[in-house]
């Protein structure tokens, strides 16, 4: 990019026709990355977590609300779960610059502080651990062990310096003087039963609004089918008694038998093309061979395939594709 400018200079290009070529050269290319899902004999493949967080812009991705979560997810898995001294020293890099990034984002934005102290106590503890040490020493090199140790700890200095301050008395309305119709509709959209209960010992009025039958009726049906709660509103009688009286303890009963999907946390998942295996961000999209090969598009018309075929990948799923 660089030389080519240089190259138009030489040639006694106007600043015009750099601006133009700069805009065509930098032409905004979605994020995304290629991976191997199965290695053959014939199709041989390596997939490198580093490179994949790279081209997948995670660590730009952090200050976008909707994939903040997903990302945290991640970070979480691989620090608690797979351990720092098991990925390569670029993967390493990545990961603590992710996590540095995530503790200016909350510093900036006053949110999720407790994510961000999770993930501090995590990386302290796994940077430390015994499992990790040779001789009393790290494995791998000293230096780049000590500069994950100086990264560190400057991530506990901002999430130890963070501190959570109520608006101003001058800042109107505050929650207090919202109707009861609007802190409802608060409640409503809370996602986690542990957030609701917890809301209840806020106000006097959290409490009288989280013990509605509707409110756990409506996050019931959130989290799972109506096949699934027929199951259980059937195995207890709750149709031949008539209205469900309980719709709480109806909740926890499904929760108990089928689990919580964590994936409702995220607003927006890793997608999976199938057609040309490429992780890719479903509100950015990605170049498919699909849309590139009219050939190819045309010989899957015919063949009867589906055009949009692509599959959500949760954190867990993504780790998966690497050999950590």
């Amino acid at each position: 990019m660089r030389s080519s400018l240089y190259t138009a200079a030489y040639l006694g290009l106007s600043s015009n026709s750099d601006d133009s070529f700069e805009e065509e050269t930098e032409e905004t290319i979605p994020p995304h990355c290629h991976i191997t899902i199965r290695c053959t004999r014939e199709i041989a493949g390596f997939n490198g977590l580093g490179e994949a967080v790279r081209r997948l812009d995670f660590r730009s991705s952090v200050r976008d609300r909707r994939r903040f979560h997903y990302i945290c997810a991640l970070l979480r898995l691989l620090v608690a779960h797979k351990g720092i001294a098991n990925l390569s020293g670029s993967a390493q890099r990545q990961l603590l610059q992710m996590v540095e990034e995530v503790a200016s984002h909350v510093n900036d934005s006053q949110q999720h502080l407790n994510i961000l102290r999770g993930l501090a106590l995590q990386l302290q503890h796994i940077v430390y651990q015994e499992n990790q040490k040779c001789w009393g020493k790290p494995l791998g090199s000293t230096n780049l062990w000590q500069a994950h140790v100086e990264t560190i700890k400057r991530i506990q200095n901002v999430a130890n310096q963070i501190q959570i301050k109520e608006p101003g008395p001058e800042i109107r309305p505050k929650l207090h003087d919202l109707p009861e119709e609007c802190i409802r509709e608060i409640i409503l959209r809370i996602a986690d039963h542990r957030d609701l209960e917890a809301s209840a010992d806020a106000w006097t009025l959290m409490a009288t609004l989280v013990s509605e039958q509707r409110i756990w009726r409506e996050l019931t049906r959130f989290h799972f089918n109506q096949k699934q709660i027929n199951t259980i509103l059937d195995l207890n009688n709750f149709k031949l008694m008539g209205d469900v009286k309980d719709w709480k303890k109806v909740y926890h009963q499904l929760k108990r038998t089928y689990g919580l999907n964590d994936d409702y946390q995220f607003a927006e998942i890793l997608s999976l093309c199938r057609y040309c295996c490429c992780l890719f961000w479903p509100s950015d999209g990605h170049p498919c061979i699909v849309d590139q090969s009219p050939d190819y598009k045309q010989r899957l018309e015919e063949a009867g395939g589906q055009l949009a075929l692509s599959q959500p990948v949760p954190p867990a799923q993504f780790l998966k594709f690497f050999s950590l």
